[in-house]
């Protein structure tokens, strides 16, 4: 039957859902009485007004036979729609703090994995995991698993209760109400669950198809066939509505039949009600429209079952999508603390990105020492960027090694931001105010600091004459600066981190020479003494390192110093003359 079910078999083998129903199950347990006592605070309501109404008829022995059910009802009355809005607040309350720290996760595991999702997911994957699936999630609980848990506990309630006065009466409301909760919403699942799967790929390939064809609609005028177009389309529509129709007129027989089902758990209970009390005195017949009306409330509790047993289907997709992303497991790795000096080391490096065959480096062995500066240059495509991300553990060697202090960079997680930092082609800048940004590489950095930073970065004078200094805006991406200024901006933050080793990954791409060569300048001054990893395309500032590697097909085809290299390579010497436009 699980096999049968598809949201079942997905719940059965998730590993992102469920942990969150024993981290939050006594808000769980009381969202879920909560609903019980709603109900049944309906059917006491009902209950009373039904002794009341039959007992007011004839004429009582005592006030209290009277005045006892009217206190009640208006007790039940307040109760009610009382306990239904805590309900609602709690159980709102719960599936907003599990959804609020399962898209933490969601979000952690992504980050982890950022830089594989071009070659490992779809764009739509990942657009579809950060908004509709995170809200089918929260519609599994609060429109699935929630009202079916509830519909449970009144099943048991109504089973029991009535068992305890009739053992056989109980039995049969075990059957039929067995009939509402079970067999109707796995009828619905089981029938209409595939419709509905069928239903939503007719709409994904209609859409595509017309996207597609919509794209292309010059190509069908031009060729003639503009009514070959629209015949095509109104053909998958037609089909569409077809299925919708069928969809739909089941779901008309589905909740006909529910309220067969349920007029007979009615019918049933005044038959019994009229045997059980109805050959007694007049005092017991009072309780025959009790028990009967007692059932009406309870019809809300069971009647959206079927429909949200069918809409299990849709959040079996976002669940597998999830399963099939890397584990929502908190990072919990050991702390790695190292001491300078801080040496680099690439032994036999290998790396092909995921689903190509195109092996990206070959081999690569390489070590940059403490202090050291190296420059890594080559054209688009030769692995620069595969390698800086190669170093920061962002990617995993498919072989070969490459370890910090003999660590490999790949089991730091998070804590390479303690040895590593990088400014990159276009530093970001939040729109927040400059001393927040600058804050980003240390929390805690005074306003002194952050004048000490600006200073050494060339940018104190220019921050003074700003109108609130420190607290200006930046504006949405820091477009109040220029390209050299936020350039020095990045700087300042890594200078406020303080991290040993500063990889620059083409930041001077798009900056005028003059820029350019201040801006590296600035760099080389303010980052003496640390280990310095600087991708570039060209070589204007290259004199001022200590080691220059060429990257050619995902190999080093050339290395030394540049004063080595300008007086054995030849090609480097046309490339230093190139760049300096001689």
């Amino acid at each position: 039957m699980i096999n049968r079910i598809p949201i079942l078999k997905a719940l059965k083998n998730d590993r992102w859902v469920r942990p969150f129903l024993k981290r939050y199950k006594k808000t769980l347990i009381l969202a879920i009485f909560l609903g019980i006592l709603t109900f049944f605070c309906g059917g006491g309501l009902m209950f009373c007004a039904g002794y009341l109404i039959s007992r007011s008829a004839a004429r009582p022995e005592n006030i209290l036979l009277v005045y006892v059910p009217i206190v009640l009802t208006r007790a039940f009355g307040v109760f009610r729609p009382a306990v239904r809005y805590v309900e609602r607040l709690v159980s709102h309350n719960w599936v907003f703090r599990m959804t609020s720290k399962f898209r933490q996760q969601l979000y952690d595991s992504l980050e982890r994995d950022a830089t594989n999702f071009n070659s490992k997911y779809q764009l739509g994957d990942i657009l579809g995991l950060l908004s509709d699936d995170v809200s089918h999630i929260q519609n599994l609980y609060l429109r699935s698993i929630f009202p079916m848990m509830v519909a449970w506990g009144l099943y048991a309630i109504i089973v029991i209760g009535l068992g305890w006065l009739s053992p056989l009466m109980g039995l049969w409301m075990l059957v039929v109400f067995g009939l509402i909760i079970f067999a109707i919403p796995i009828w619905s699942v089981l029938v209409n669950g595939a419709r509905q799967t069928y239903e939503k790929q007719m709409q994904d390939k209609l859409y595509a198809d017309l996207t597609d064809n919509v794209m292309g609609v010059n190509d069908w005028v031009l060729s003639g066939r503009g009514s070959a177009f629209l015949k095509l389309h109104v053909k998958d529509q037609q089909e569409l509505f077809e299925v919708d129709q069928v969809m739909k007129k089941f779901e008309r027989w589905r909740d006909y039949t529910f309220q067969l089902v349920y007029l007979l758990a009615i019918v049933s209970l005044i038959i019994w009600g009229m045997f059980r009390f109805g050959q007694k005195d007049t005092y017991y017949t009072n309780w025959i429209a009790a028990f009967a009306l007692a059932l009406f409330p309870t019809v809300s509790a069971f009647a959206g079952l079927p429909a949200a047993a069918q809409e299990t289907n849709i959040y079996k997709n976002s669940l597998n999508r999830l399963n099939n992303l890397p584990g929502p497991e908190v990072e919990n790795k050991k702390a790695i603390t190292l001491k300078a000096p801080y040496e680099i080391d690439l032994k036999d490096v290998h790396y092909t990105y995921p689903k190509t065959d195109k092996e990206i480096l070959h081999g690569l062995n390489l070590t940059i020492k403490n202090g050291e500066k190296l420059a890594i240059l080559g054209r688009s495509g030769a692995g620069k960027s595969t390698l800086a991300s190669l170093l920061r553990g962002d990617r995993t060697p498919d072989s070969g090694s490459i370890t910090l202090n003999g660590i490999s960079t790949d089991q730091f997680g998070n804590q390479i931001a303690n040895y590593f930092s990088i400014i990159n082609q276009n530093p970001y800048l939040f729109n927040t105010t400059i001393g927040n940004n600058l804050r980003l590489g240390n929390e805690d950095a005074t306003d002194d600091q952050l004048w000490d930073v600006l200073r050494r970065v060339g940018l104190d004078q220019m921050v003074e004459k700003l109108p609130q200094g420190l607290e200006t805006e930046v504006d949405e991406a820091g477009l109040r600066f220029s390209g050299g200024e936020r350039h020095r901006l990045a700087l300042a933050r890594i200078l406020l981190k303080d991290t040993p080793i500063v990889l620059l990954d083409e930041p001077t791409v798009g900056l005028d020479p003059i820029t350019e060569q201040a801006v590296i300048d600035t760099f080389m001054t303010q980052l003496k003494g640390k280990t310095l990893i600087w991708i570039t395309h060209h070589l204007q500032g290259i004199d001022q390192m200590d080691q220059v590697i060429f990257l050619e097909d995902g190999k080093i085809y050339m290395q030394g110093s540049p004063k080595e290299l300008w007086q054995t390579e030849q090609r480097y010497r046309e490339l230093k003359r190139a760049d300096q436009g001689l």
